[in-house]
């Protein structure tokens, strides 16, 4: 396994090659990890999600999965880096982790079986699809603003090629703390098979990402909350949540709630009215609907 980087070098965006606790360009100029400023390790034109792919989240949130797996999108402008600022604007509190595993592609991908897909990945990284649920309740279908406001797709800090994915751990540490811990093993449609279903109708080209899903106990991170997305083999994807520098507008489209679906998908199992969806309350009903991630 060979794992790389894109980095400003001398102030130039430059992919680097990890040798132990340096970093190596191809010209050979050399620079210690820690003094590195970090960039998203791919440039992709379209990066697409998998909701629901893990049975932990699934029992977290009583419902079932799906025949297929089902997706969404997040736009570009989401990309952030491994040591990027996390923003949560002002005027929202539902601000959630999502520890996943990024598939980035690295050919040309049309309509190929999973048995082939593995040709046509590039590599793999840790990746946070972060989700401000304040806009759940208007952009629930989409998505939109939920995961795909500016910063919230930090992925890092680089890419690792020839990776196994098959069992291998995923944890979400915040300030030090394991909140999310489980393993690949969980996941109902694997890395290929992810390809595969996207690729039959999507061309996916060199640098496109798909996030593969993230496993229970998704929960809320305040201004100030360092989260660290831990993949075994893989390495660990840091960011720090801040403030954003501005509230989000009271003068133009649909506002920040907090309503019933807001709070129970943020809060997921530790939410005091859970029950109501498992005697199929209106929580449950949205969910089946368009909570699945």
């Amino acid at each position: 396994m060979a794992e790389y980087r894109r980095i400003l070098l001398d102030g130039y965006p430059t992919m680097v090659r990890r040798e132990g606790n340096e970093l190596v360009s191809r010209d050979g100029r050399t620079l210690a990890i820690s003094d590195a400023v970090h960039l998203p390790p791919c440039k992709p034109s379209k990066i697409i999600c998998v909701h629901l792919n893990y049975q932990s989240r699934v029992d977290e949130f009583i419902t079932k999965l799906p025949a297929a797996p089902t997706y969404f999108h997040k736009p570009i402008t989401a990309l952030n880096s491994h040591d990027g600022d996390i923003v949560r604007p002002e005027r929202c509190k539902w601000l959630n982790y999502e520890g996943e595993i990024a598939i980035i592609i690295g050919r040309h991908c049309r309509n190929v079986s999973p048995e082939e897909a593995g040709h046509y990945i590039a590599g793999y990284a840790p990746a946070n699809d972060y989700g401000l649920h304040d806009f759940r309740d208007t952009d629930a279908g989409s998505m939109l603003r939920v995961k795909g406001s500016d910063t919230l797709c930090p992925i890092g800090p680089g890419i690792v090629d020839d990776w196994d994915f098959r069992g291998k751990q995923i944890r979400t540490i915040v300030n030090g703390e394991i909140k999310q811990n489980s393993t690949t093993d969980e996941m109902e449609w694997d890395m290929h098979y992810l390809v595969a279903d996207i690729a039959r109708t999507i061309t996916l080209e060199p640098g496109d990402v798909l996030l593969s899903g993230t496993p229970a106990n998704s929960r809320p991170v305040q201004p100030g909350d360092v989260v660290e997305v831990e993949v075994e083999g893989l390495g660990t994807l840091r960011n720090r949540i801040v403030h954003g520098p501005t509230p989000i507008r009271g003068d133009v489209g649909a506002q920040p709630t907090e309503s019933e679906e807001v709070i129970s998908t943020a809060m997921g199992g530790d939410w005091e009215h859970r029950g109501k969806r498992a005697a199929g309350g209106q929580g449950a009903q949205f969910y089946e609907t368009a909570l699945k991630d």
